[in-house]
C-alpha cells in the first residue's frame, strides 16, 4: 500500500482526529478496499473519475482532509475546508444499468447515517435524494458520477463522492451556507473520529453493493426521510419552484408527490426543499 502522507503514531491517532490510511484500516472490515489518504486535493471525485477512465480496478477509495475544488450537485461547488470535514470517493464497477445508479446513491445516504449513529447520539435524516441533515441542517452531500457503455446502457464505472462536515470550520461557514449548513459532531470529543466514520461508511455501503438482493436499505431510507408527509417545493433549473406534498418513496427511491394542482407524479431526479412551517408529522 502506497503512503501519501506522513503516518501518525497510532496511539496519538486514537486520542486525536488524524485521518490516515493505517488509522482507517484498523476499523475497516470490508475486504478488498484500497485506500489512499491525501492531505489536500482539488476533488476526490475528479481524481477517481480520471483513474476510472484509465482502467483503475474498482474498490479504490481516495479520502482527503481538504478539497480546493470540491464538487456538488448541479454544477455547484462543495465547501471543503481543512480539518473540519471528511471528503472521500469510492470507485465501483457495478453490473447494473445506468438507471439503477440511484439505488447505490440511496444506499450511500443510509450508510452515512448509520455510521454517524454508531459513533455519537445523533439522529440524521435524509432529504431526498442524497443530502444528510442533522437538526434540519445539511451536514453531508453525496455526488454520484457514472459512465455507461455506448449502446448497452450498462454502467462502466461509477464514483460515489461523499463530503461530511464533522466539525464547524474555524472561520465558520461562508455567508451563503450559514443558514443551511451544519456539522455532525459539534464540539464533542471523539477519538479517531474521521477514521471510524470513513471505515463505518465504507463497510455499510459495500455490504449493500455486494448484496443487491438485500432490499432492507429501502426501509431504512424511508425511516430516515426528512420529506415524507411534508409540504415541499420541487426545484428545477429555469422553472419556478412548484409546491407539492411528498407522499411516498417507491421501490426505486423515486419520490411520489401530489402537486397543488392535484397531479400525482413520481420524481426520479432533481431537487426539493422543505417549505417553511411544515408540520413534522408524516400524515
Amino acid at each position: 500500500m502506497e503512503k501519501h502522507m506522513e503516518t501518525p503514531d497510532p496511539a496519538m491517532s486514537r486520542e486525536t482526529d488524524i485521518l490516515s490510511e493505517e488509522g482507517t484500516l484498523r476499523y475497516l472490515r470490508a475486504k478488498g478496499v484500497r485506500l489512499r489518504v491525501e492531505r489536500c486535493v482539488p476533488s476526490t471525485n475528479t481524481l477517481l473519475m480520471d483513474l476510472a477512465e484509465k482502467g483503475e480496478p474498482e474498490l479504490l477509495c481516495i479520502a482527503a482532509c481538504e478539497q480546493t475544488a470540491g464538487k456538488g450537485r448541479v454544477g455547484r461547488s462543495f465547501f471543503s475546508p481543512a480539518d473540519s470535514g471528511l471528503y472521500f470517493s469510492l470507485l465501483l464497477r457495478p453490473r447494473e444499468r445506468a438507471e439503477d445508479a440511484a439505488r447505490l446513491t440511496a444506499c450511500a445516504a443510509v450508510s452515512v447515517c448509520e455510521a454517524i449513529e454508531a459513533i455519537a447520539p445523533v439522529h440524521p435524516q435524509i432529504k431526498w435524494v442524497n443530502d444528510v441533515l442533522v437538526d434540519g441542517r445539511k451536514v453531508c452531500g453525496i455526488l454520484t458520477e457514472a459512465s455507461a457503455g455506448f449502446g448497452s446502457g450498462q454502467l462502466s464505472h461509477m464514483v460515489i463522492g461523499i463530503g461530511i462536515n464533522t466539525r464547524m470550520p474555524n472561520a465558520g461557514f461562508p455567508g451563503e451556507l450559514r443558514e443551511t449548513a451544519g456539522s455532525v459532531f459539534g464540539s464533542r470529543v471523539i477519538p479517531d473520529l474521521r477514521n471510524r466514520l470513513l471505515a463505518g461508511t465504507l463497510d455499510r455501503l459495500l455490504h449493500w453493493y455486494r448484496c443487491p438482493e438485500d432490499r432492507d436499505w429501502l426501509r431504512r431510507y424511508r425511516e430516515r426521510s426528512a420529506v415524507l408527509g411534508k409540504n415541499i417545493l420541487i426545484l428545477a433549473p429555469g422553472r419556478e419552484p412548484e409546491p407539492a406534498r411528498a407522499l411516498a418513496l417507491d421501490d426505486a427511491c423515486g419520490l411520489v408527490v401530489l402537486t397543488e394542482a392535484g397531479e400525482q407524479k413520481t420524481l426520479t431526479a432533481g431537487e426539493v426543499s422543505i417549505r417553511p412551517g411544515t408540520p413534522s408529522g408524516r400524515g
